[in-house]
This record gives structure tokens, sequence and C-alpha cells, in this order.
């Protein structure tokens, strides 16, 4: 049977039909050997975020995380004394960080689910948090992206993300929008300028776009280069 497009649903199911071909990338097995040498398998949380809280610019609150993987993050937001709801897709990921949470007594919500199929009240978040997840969502779904982000924030509330340099030592492709589509691949993920960030993100307001600081091994932040850290806050 011909596939037509009768409405906006079909448009988006199409192009992730068409992508996904081409770039799916299997998370569980991504994160079913936990020895590999991948940065982010570390249990300590982003520089950035731990900046954001020793400033006081994020208290205790709501929060929830997009593309959470094993859970370094929504960790130390609820050993701040945030109350966590933790996303992602990869069942693995998810069960590695219900294993760290319960070796460290810690509560959080771990929810396995695709991002663009949460059903969320709206305006209950105090942050919405995402490291890493940004920069695998295709052009096409970033309109369901911000709407999810700006929805589920409570006025005054912050989005803070992590994503990848264009052209940076991690990957970050400098491909455009148009080339994702002709090339039927996001690459190893998308790069990105601060001045793309602040295109896509106008309707937040901006508090900081800067390069993640980098950091020693064997420290207790999570920091290397080829990173945007930004913080974004909606207007009350």
């Amino acid at each position: 049977m011909d596939e037509v497009i009768r409405n906006y649903d079909d448009v988006i199911k199409m192009l992730d039909k068409l992508i996904a071909e081409e770039t799916n990338i299997d998370w569980d097995h991504f994160y079913t050997n936990r020895d590999r040498k991948v940065p982010f398998f570390v249990d300590i949380p982003d520089e950035n975020l731990v900046e954001y809280m020793d400033k006081g610019l994020i208290t205790s609150g709501n929060v929830l995380e997009l593309g959470c993987g094993p859970g370094r993050n929504a960790m130390y937001l609820a050993e701040k004394g945030c109350s966590v709801d933790a996303v992602d897709m990869s069942e693995v990921a998810l069960q590695w960080g219900r294993e760290r949470a319960k070796e460290n007594g810690i509560n959080v919500n771990y929810i396995k689910k695709d991002l663009f199929e949460l059903e969320l009240e709206k305006g209950v978040y105090d942050l919405v948090y995402d490291s890493g997840c940004f920069h695998h969502i295709a052009p096409h779904r970033r309109m369901d992206y911000i709407d999810l982000v700006f929805s589920s924030l409570k006025a005054g509330g912050y989005f803070a993300l992590t994503c990848f340099e264009e052209g940076g030592v991690l990957g970050g492709a400098t491909i455009s929008d148009l080339d994702v589509y002709i090339e039927r691949s996001l690459q190893v993920g998308l790069g990105f300028t601060p001045e793309k960030l602040k295109t896509i993100f106008y309707n937040f307001e901006e508090i900081e776009i800067r390069k993640m600081k980098k950091v020693e091994d064997n420290a207790d932040l999570f920091g290397v280069e080829g990173l945007w850290v930004a913080l974004f806050k909606k207007a009350k």
C-alpha cells in the first residue's frame, strides 16, 4: 500500500522513516557493554549543571531530564533535593541507572519512552535538562521538541542543554538541515553554533551559551572538549 500524506503527522512520520533507514542507532546495544571507553559512561554530573546549582541559578524543584542514559545527572539532581523524572528510550540504559540509584540510595523516576510519545502535565517543571540528546534530534522534529520543553516548564523555569559543537572533536556534523534529508543521515550527531542555538530557541531568554569546560580525568565533574552548554529561561 502506497503511503499517502494527509496531514502534518503523516509528513513527520514519513520523514522519521526516511532518516531512520540510514541512521537508526540501537541504543540498547550501545549501552550493553558498560566497560566501553565512552566519556559519558562515568558516574559524575556535567560541570555546567553543578555550576548552575552552586550559583543558585537552579534550586531544588521538579526536573525533567530528556535522554538521561544511565542517569548520572538525574542522580546528582535528586541528591540535591530535586524530584526527577528521567526519560530515555533504552531499557538497558535505564536498568543501569536504576542499579546506580539503588546502590546510592537515591530516588529517580526513570521512564522508558520516546520523547515524542510523552504525555506530560503542562507547566510543572522548574528545570528541563538535556545532556546529549538534542543533537540526535532530526530537524523536522525540533518543533515538537521545543513545544515539549516549553509547555512542560513553569513560567520562569530553566532549560539547560549540552550538545555537539559544529565540527568538534566529538563529532558535530557540519551539514545543513537540508543536507540531512539529501544524505538521509544525521551522521554521528548534528553540530551547532551559538548563533544556531539562539535561532532555534528564540522563544526562550538566553542566560548563557559557552563551551563546556574541560575537566581532568578522575575529577568529580564531567567536562570535555567539543560540547556547547547553554542555559535558557522561559519568560514569566
